[in-house]
C-alpha cells in the first residue's frame, strides 16, 4: 500500500486545516487507517484512527478538536482539525494495517500552527 499525505501548511492558532491520506495499491486489504504526529526529537505520537467499519478513537489530546473520516471509497482518509495550537505544530504522519497486521506509511505533511 502507499499512501500520499497532503493539506499541511501554516495555520494561525485558533485555527482549522484539513489532511488528506491517498491510499493506492492494494487498498482492499487495509484494514483500518489513522494518522500519527512527531516533532524533531519527539517519537511518533498517534493522533486518530478509523477502521474498516468507520469507528474512530482519537488521542485524548486531540479529542473534540479533531474528526477523522474516510471518503466513500474507503481509499482517502481526512483529518478535519480545528482550534489548532501551537502545539499541535508537528509532522502529520498517516498509516494503514492490513488484515495480515502490516503496517504501511505515509511520508507526512507539515503543520505549523503559529502567529
Amino acid at each position: 500500500v502507499q499512501l500520499q499525505a497532503s493539506g499541511g501548511g501554516l495555520v494561525q492558532p485558533g485555527g482549522s486545516l484539513r489532511l488528506s491520506c491517498a491510499a493506492s495499491g492494494s487498498i482492499s486489504g487495509i484494514n483500518a487507517m489513522g494518522w500519527f504526529r512527531q516533532t524533531p526529537g519527539n517519537q511518533r505520537q498517534w493522533v486518530a484512527g478509523i477502521n474498516s467499519g468507520g469507528a474512530t478513537t482519537y488521542a485524548d489530546y486531540v479529542k473534540g478538536r479533531f474528526t477523522i473520516s474516510r471518503d466513500g471509497t474507503g481509499n482517502t482518509v481526512h483529518l478535519q482539525m480545528s482550534s489548532l495550537q501551537p502545539e499541535d505544530t508537528a509532522v502529520y504522519i498517516c498509516n494503514a494495517v492490513d488484515r495480515s497486521f502490516r503496517v504501511s506509511w505515509g511520508q507526512g505533511t507539515l503543520v505549523t500552527v503559529s502567529s
